[in-house]
C-alpha cells in the first residue's frame, strides 16, 4: 500500500470511525451470533495473493461487526467500561504511526518522558504521596502481578529470584473474599500456588474486616508461614466494597507484608475531592494501581501503577544482557525494568492527550454525573414493586434482584438468572451477575463515557418490561 492508497483508505476509515460513535447506539448492546458463527464465515487458511482494501472492509462489516459486543454503546452497563473518546483514539493513530517501543530511554526518551510526567500529573489529580513514583501497565492484572513478585523477593530476603522456590518458606497473600480474582492468578503465577491465598471475611458493607486479617497473619507466624502480602480493594468488582486502608496498612506494616492497593475502577472517581477520602490511608501503601482506561476515557490499555519504593520493583524485575546496556544508565528511567514485558507500547500519548481535551474539571463532570444517576435510579427501584436493592450505590455501581412475591429464595434466584439472560438477549442493554451472600444479583454500573441519564432511565424501563413479561 503506498501513501496515496493510504491516505484514501485512512480518510474512509476515520469518516467509519466517527459514523460509528455517532450511531453505536443503532447496534444492539451485546454481540448476538452463536458460538462458532463467526469463524464459520473465515476462510481455513490465509491467501496466498494480496486482497483489495475495500474487500477487507467489506468483509469487517459482514462477518466481525456482528460478532461485536459494544463496549462504546451508552446502554453497556455491565463488568466495569474500556472507554473510547476521540483525543484518545487519535493519539492512538499517532503511537500506530510511529511504532514505539518505549523499552529504554534511548529507543524513544520522548515516550518515557512524557510517562514519567503523565504519572506526576495523576499523582497530583489523586493527591497520592509526592515521593511516589509509577509506571504506565498494559492491565491491573500485570500491576498485581509485579506487586506479589516484589513481596515474595523482599519476604525470601531476594533468594526466590537466584534459587527458586525449593528452600523457600511458605508465604501466605491476603485479600479481601470480595477482591478480584488477578491477586489468586498472580500468586499461582509466581509459582506459590492457590494454597497461599487467604480470602479475609468481610464486614456487612462488603469490606474486609482489619480484625480478621490480624488473627489469620497470626495463625499463619504460628505455623511458621510468612505473610507476604496484603491486597486492599478500593471499589471492588462484585459491589464496589471499599476496604479499609488505615487499619490494613497498620496491620501489613506491623507484620512486615508488602501492602498493595487495587482501585483499578474507582480510582478514577479519586480526582472528585469528595469521593478522596477512599484512599485516606494510602501514604501506607507499598504500591497502588487505577486504571485510566476504565472510567478516566482513556482508550485500552492503560494502566497506572505507583510505588513508594521503586527499587524494591526494579530490583525485582531487573534482568541487564549486553545488549541492552546503554550510555545514560541508571541516569535516566528505563521502564523495561518496571514491568512483565521487555517491549512497551508508547502508553502515555493517549492520556496526555485525554487529560488535556477535557481537563481535570471535565473528567470530574462525567463521573459526578455518573454517581447522580446511580443514585436516582436506585431510588427509582426502590419504589418499583418487586424489585429491591441488595447492594449501594456504591460510586456508580450497585445491585439489585427481581422479587415478586409469592416466591422462595431458590425461586427467585432461578428468576433472577431467567431475567438477566433475556435482558441481555433483548440487545436493548447489557448487565451482568454476581453473587452476594452466595446468591445471584444483577449489577448495573453506569460509567460508559457517551451514557446519559435518558440512557440510564430507558434501559431500566426495558429491564422492568421484560421482568414482567416473565
Amino acid at each position: 500500500m503506498n501513501s496515496d492508497e493510504f491516505r484514501k483508505h485512512g480518510h474512509q476509515l476515520v469518516d467509519w470511525i466517527a459514523d460509528y460513535m455517532d450511531g453505536v447506539k443503532d447496534y444492539p448492546v451485546r454481540a448476538q451470533v452463536k458460538p462458532g458463527e463467526v469463524r464459520a464465515q473465515l476462510p481455513a487458511s490465509a491467501p496466498e495473493h494480496g486482497e483489495p482494501f475495500d474487500c477487507m472492509m467489506q468483509d469487517f462489516q459482514q462477518i466481525i461487526m456482528p460478532g461485536i459486543t459494544h463496549w462504546q454503546h451508552p446502554r453497556f452497563f455491565a463488568y466495569f467500561p474500556a472507554n473510547v473518546t476521540p483525543p484518545s483514539i487519535l493519539a492512538e493513530m499517532l503511537v500506530n504511526a510511529l511504532g514505539v517501543n518505549g523499552m529504554l530511554w534511548e529507543t524513544s526518551p520522548a515516550a518515557t518522558e512524557l510517562e514519567e510526567q503523565m504519572i506526576n500529573w495523576l499523582k497530583g489529580m489523586l493527591v497520592l504521596p509526592r515521593a511516589w513514583s509509577g509506571v504506565i501497565q498494559d492491565t491491573a492484572s500485570s500491576a498485581t502481578f509485579c506487586a506479589v513478585l516484589a513481596a515474595r523477593e523482599r519476604a525470601t530476603g531476594w533468594q526466590s529470584n537466584e534459587t527458586g522456590l525449593g528452600d523457600a518458606p511458605k508465604l501466605a497473600y491476603y485479600t479481601s473474599a470480595e477482591a478480584h480474582s488477578s491477586l489468586e492468578k498472580a500468586v499461582k503465577m509466581a509459582g506459590l500456588g492457590k494454597a497461599a491465598v487467604r480470602l479475609v471475611p468481610v464486614d456487612t458493607d462488603h469490606a474486609m474486616q482489619p480484625k480478621a486479617l490480624a488473627d489469620m497473619m497470626a495463625a499463619d507466624r504460628a505455623a511458621g508461614i510468612i505473610p507476604a502480602m496484603v491486597m486492599a480493594t478500593v471499589g471492588s468488582t462484585s459491589v464496589g466494597a471499599v476496604d479499609p486502608l488505615q487499619a490494613i496498612g497498620i496491620i501489613a506494616r506491623a507484620n512486615e507484608a508488602y501492602f498493595h492497593v487495587d482501585a483499578a475502577w474507582a480510582g478514577s472517581a479519586m480526582i472528585c475531592p469528595e469521593f478522596r477520602p477512599m484512599l485516606n490511608g494510602i501514604e501506607g501503601a507499598d504500591s497502588f494501581v487505577f486504571n485510566p482506561h476504565k472510567w478516566m476515557g482513556v482508550q485500552f490499555d492503560c494502566s497506572a501503577h505507583f510505588v513508594s519504593d521503586h527499587d524494591t520493583l526494579v530490583r525485582t524485575l531487573t534482568i541487564l544482557p549486553a545488549y541492552l546496556e546503554t550510555r545514560e544508565g541508571s541516569d535516566v528511567t528505563n521502564y523495561r525494568d518496571w514491568g512483565i514485558q521487555l517491549g512497551r507500547r508508547m502508553r502515555a500519548l493517549k492520556l496526555w492527550f485525554t487529560v488535556r481535551f477535557y481537563g481535570v474539571d471535565g473528567l470530574r463532570a462525567v463521573i459526578r454525573n455518573h454517581v447522580a444517576w446511580a443514585e436516582k435510579l436506585a431510588q427509582i427501584i426502590r419504589s418499583e414493586p418487586d424489585f429491591e436493592i441488595v447492594t449501594g450505590p456504591n460510586l456508580s455501581l450497585l445491585t439489585f434482584r427481581f422479587t415478586p412475591k409469592g416466591l422462595d429464595d431458590a425461586a427467585l434466584d432461578i428468576l433472577s438468572d431467567k431475567l438477566l439472560e433475556g435482558i441481555n438477549d433483548d440487545g436493548y442493554t447489557y448487565l451482568t451477575r454476581t453473587l452476594v451472600a452466595g446468591r445471584p444479583v444483577i449489577r448495573f454500573q453506569i460509567g460508559q463515557s457517551k451514557c446519559s441519564e435518558a440512557d440510564v432511565l430507558a434501559a431500566w424501563a426495558r429491564v422492568v418490561k421484560l421482568a414482567r413479561a416473565l
